[in-house]
């Protein structure tokens, strides 16, 4: 997959969405983009977990962590799954953690930052459910495309 989230703003403009959110690129991929699936979820990664563990089939995951850097939402066996099942990135409102082994992994992730700390593992929290930051809307369905400038959304492919 190659774009640049800048051409895709010149080329499509006010059909997207810009995530203001300034994250810190983790993961082997700096450019990653597909079809958003969503968690959101509090200091308590089994959502996360469970999600990665199923295909991706090129899929984003988007994971609302409140912006807590309590502790992380994944870690680099979680972040391995998702990668070994075709899941193209996850972006988290939130923190990782191993973030030496993620940079090893072929998959895109963002987060707000790293925090060693393991989270809760209950499964509490929504998945397939709208979640706001960084001044957007991340909806099930939704197309997502990351570069090193950032992250912007559209309701539909634009490399189709």
């Amino acid at each position: 997959m190659e774009f640049a989230t800048a051409d895709l703003i010149d080329d499509f403009g006010d059909e997207l969405r810009s995530c203001e959110t300034q994250f810190r690129s983790l993961g082997g991929r700096a450019v990653f983009g597909g079809r958003v699936a969503t968690v959101r979820c509090f200091r308590d990664n089994g959502l996360v977990k469970k999600v990665l563990a199923t295909p991706g089939e090129g899929r984003v995951l988007v994971v609302d962590g409140a912006g807590s850097l309590g502790s992380a939402l994944m870690g680099d066996m979680i972040a391995k799954s998702g990668a070994d099942n075709g899941w193209a990135g996850v972006v988290i409102n939130g923190a990782v953690r191993d973030v030496v082994a993620l940079r090893a992994l072929d998959l895109g992730v963002k987060a707000l930052g790293s925090n060693p700390r393991k989270s809760a593992k209950d499964g509490a929290g929504a998945l397939d459910v709208p979640v706001e930051f960084g001044g957007v809307r991340f909806a099930p369905g939704d197309w997502l495309y990351s570069d090193e400038d950032g992250i912007v959304l559209a309701t539909r492919d634009l490399l189709a």
